[in-house]
């Protein structure tokens, strides 16, 4: 079994995140960023609706439960 390094760790969390993300809202947010700090999982981007928005949040949630999730996709 391979031990993941912090950063290994950070990096496969971030890419699940926004694997999901642009899954559920089907390429809806632009510019998609996942940045994955000390116990928190940051999204950015740009939506054109709160809805997109919402189902970012909910597919982001579905794979870090154990994080906060701060949303700064902005809606144009």
């Amino acid at each position: 079994m391979e031990l993941q390094t912090l950063p290994d760790a950070r990096q496969a969390l971030a890419a699940r995140v926004e694997r999901l993300v642009r899954e559920k809202t089907s390429g809806l947010i632009r510019d998609l960023r996942v940045t994955v700090l000390a116990g928190e999982v940051v999204l950015a981007g740009r939506a054109a609706t709160y809805y997109a928005k919402q189902l970012a949040t909910h597919a982001a949630l579905d794979a870090c439960e154990e994080f906060t999730l701060t949303n700064d996709i902005e809606v144009f």
